[in-house]
């Protein structure tokens, strides 16, 4: 599951996961296959999730689609979707990319720890330096016995390489997320031990 910050806030980072999602399928293997549901949330309330697609263009289409508007953070309801979607079908990574919180973190925490027992773990890659954020995205991350990374809205080569390295791990684990060179796959990979 692919969730994402659509909030105005987020705007120029929109822009960026555009056009760098398709690399998330370049680390998969020909023989293997990673299907992705988009997941977005911004203005009042409105959160909403995608079909599960199995190719670049069709995630492509679905996140050109959607314009980013103002409202606050909606992770808990990222949280709990996910929860549900895994009661259907094992998710083997939940990713989100966001550069706020404004709701209980405490809450928050219960919820991916409720994820965590699922053996479902999340990938935070935080935009921005927020201190704050930054304590709460790591809680969750080993909560869920997934990762933390921050990225640079101005480094895209960064944000592609976590994308990267997280379809390597969805598709084949810590095997395949090992066999990638990049520094940030390193990284998540450390944190995963």
């Amino acid at each position: 599951m692919f969730a994402i910050d659509a909030t105005m806030s987020r705007q120029p980072t929109w822009d960026l996961a555009c056009g760098l999602q398709a690399e998330m399928f370049k680390a998969i293997p020909p023989e293997s296959a990673l299907d992705v549901q988009l997941l977005y949330f911004r203005g009042f309330g409105e959160c909403r999730n995608s079909k599960w697609v199995r190719d670049a263009n069709a995630l492509s289409r679905l996140m050109t689609g959607i314009e980013c508007r103002g409202g606050h953070t909606q992770i808990r309801k990222v949280f709990s979707h996910a929860k549900a979607e895994h009661g259907k079908q094992r998710l083997n990574a939940v990713v989100y990319i966001g550069d706020a919180i404004e709701e209980d973190v405490d809450m928050l925490a219960q919820r991916a720890g409720e994820l965590g027992l699922l053996k479902c773990p999340l990938f935070l890659f935080q935009e921005g330096s927020d201190q704050r954020v930054e304590a709460a995205f790591r809680d969750f991350a080993r909560l869920t016995k997934g990762a933390y990374a921050r990225f640079d809205s101005n480094a895209p080569a960064q944000l592609a390489d976590l994308l990267k390295a997280v379809a390597a791990f969805a598709s084949g684990g810590r095997t395949l997320l090992g066999q990638q060179k990049s520094a940030s796959a390193k990284a998540l990979l450390e944190q995963l031990r």
